[in-house]
């Protein structure tokens, strides 16, 4: 129980620290194809943990799964709030709504 909860509490300073935040695994092809968007959209910085390469990878993946009821990678957080996975974000870019949210997160260059 205590380490779910410091789980917890060590994703949310992730995403309470950082604009934009891409949980990730170094060799699925969703997540670099979201980073990629981030990129050309002109995000600044963007903090990306590779579960994969991460000893407590497995764990934070757990604890996402747990908060926010999505087991997958990628898992988008912009200005704090989960955007989802890939589907969710280029979804969230083709209706607009994603270059709005990077900009009121202060993300963009």
């Amino acid at each position: 129980k205590g380490e779910l909860q410091e789980m917890d509490a060590e994703v949310a300073k992730i995403v309470a620290d950082n604009a934009v935040v891409v949980f990730s695994k170094t060799y699925c092809g969703f997540c670099r194809a979201v980073k990629q968007l981030l990129r050309e959209l002109g995000v600044r910085v963007m903090f990306v943990l590779e579960l994969d390469q991460d000893s407590k990878g497995a764990q934070i993946q757990k604890t996402l799964a747990a908060k926010t009821g999505q087991s997958t990678v990628p898992s988008v957080w912009i200005g704090g709030e989960f955007i989802g996975g890939s589907d969710a974000t280029s979804s969230l870019h083709r209706s607009g709504g994603l270059v709005p949210k990077l900009r009121a997160a202060n993300a963009l260059a």
